[in-house]
């Protein structure tokens, strides 16, 4: 059974979340640095009021495989 991660991403820095990512996935270090950043991007844009938050766009990212 999985076990629930009991640190919030929005405490977390993209280097601890790569750290918790290690945990479970074997390589794709650039893969997870990037959605580590993404994360913590998208955590600091839903902070930002309402009226900024239309201004700044989100960035996707394509994952396959």
């Amino acid at each position: 059974m999985p076990h629930k991660i009991e640190v919030s991403s929005a405490t977390m820095t993209p280097r601890e979340i790569v750290q918790e990512l290690d945990r479970h996935i074997v390589g794709q270090h650039d893969a997870k640095r990037a959605v580590a950043i993404a994360l913590r991007n998208r955590w600091r844009r839903m902070q930002l009021p309402s009226e900024l938050r239309n201004e700044v766009m989100p960035k996707n990212i394509l994952m396959i495989g």
